[in-house]
């Protein structure tokens, strides 16, 4: 996935739109942008949006975030909406691999109780939202077969830190949420799992918007989270592989096929070696020309 929308679960109209958003994935959210007293509506909301959109044959990956394990919300969560077939479920303020596999275990329960496959419903974790997070960020490998995919929130680290903003007066990150972008990058490659940068909440500033997005999948991110259908097609142009870059890892793939006890090839007076394999072989999944190793 390049794309990731979040959408308030109790509205609607929101929902029914963002189905025309062209992003890969509809984030149905549960938790920050949902009132105390709207969250019963809100599961509703979900479940009723599941059932009607899974079986459409053209329809982007449904993810629902849920409250935090912390919450005493999570277990209502998981009920409502298991049952109705989420592909993903967001866990917000993931603290390490044991936050995952707790929430492995409370989805496999309401997987047993709806009849589902156990493992179907996959998790995306939202590692980094807290200070403790920070220590943990290398927990996640082998935590859960179900984890594909990790991400990071700037807004809750920074309330959690005392911090006044996260950004400078150039609009980059301070030092601290520099680092915390860098570990959710690292834990996700150390875990095999997908890496999704944060959201940018000035959703006006496009121009900008695109240079983060450039910045995200220049340092290794598969993707973003948007809050806002006017990003998604900036996030899509950049996490999609230009014909260029295809062309190029079909080259340096077809080079090493040719020979293949081969450490180092030559195309063009350029040598390319086994990372730069690996790299052309990841390209090329991401654009969808070669079979993935795990849904995405």
């Amino acid at each position: 996935m390049r794309s990731l929308l979040f959408v308030p679960a109790d509205s609607p109209r929101k929902l029914e739109k963002s189905m025309q958003s062209g992003a890969d994935g509809i984030i149905l959210d549960l938790e920050d942008s949902v009132a105390p007293e709207r969250k019963a509506d809100a599961r509703a909301a979900a479940a009723a949006f599941l059932r009607e959109t899974r079986p459409l044959s053209a329809r982007p990956r449904l993810i629902v975030r849920v409250n935090a394990l912390a919450s005493g919300l999570i277990d209502h969560d998981l009920e409502a909406v298991i049952a109705a077939q989420p592909d993903i479920i967001l866990l917000p303020k993931a603290e390490g691999g044991a936050s995952v596999i707790h929430a492995d275990a409370k989805i496999a329960v309401h997987e047993a109780v709806s009849g589902l496959p156990e493992g179907q419903t996959r998790i995306i974790a939202l590692a980094i939202e807290t200070a403790a997070s920070l220590f943990l960020a290398g927990t996640f490998t082998a935590a859960s077969r179900r984890l594909v995919g990790l991400s990071w929130g700037a807004e809750d680290l920074a309330v959690d830190l005392g911090a006044e903003t996260s950004r400078d007066a150039s609009g980059g990150y301070t030092d601290v949420f520099r680092l915390a972008r860098s570990l959710c990058l690292a834990g996700a490659a150390a875990a095999d799992v997908a890496a999704y940068d944060t959201v940018n909440v000035d959703f006006r500033n496009l121009d900008a918007f695109h240079d983060f997005a450039q910045a995200a999948r220049r340092d290794g991110f598969s993707g973003m989270l948007a809050i806002h259908p006017a990003q998604v097609p900036v996030i899509n142009e950049v996490f999609t592989p230009s014909a260029e870059a295809v062309a190029s890892a079909r080259a340096i793939i077809a080079a090493f096929d040719a020979a293949p006890a081969a450490g180092v090839v030559s195309i063009d007076g350029v040598m390319y070696d086994q990372p730069h394999l690996k790299r052309a072989q990841r390209l090329l999944a991401r654009a969808g020309l070669i079979g993935k190793v795990r849904p995405n």
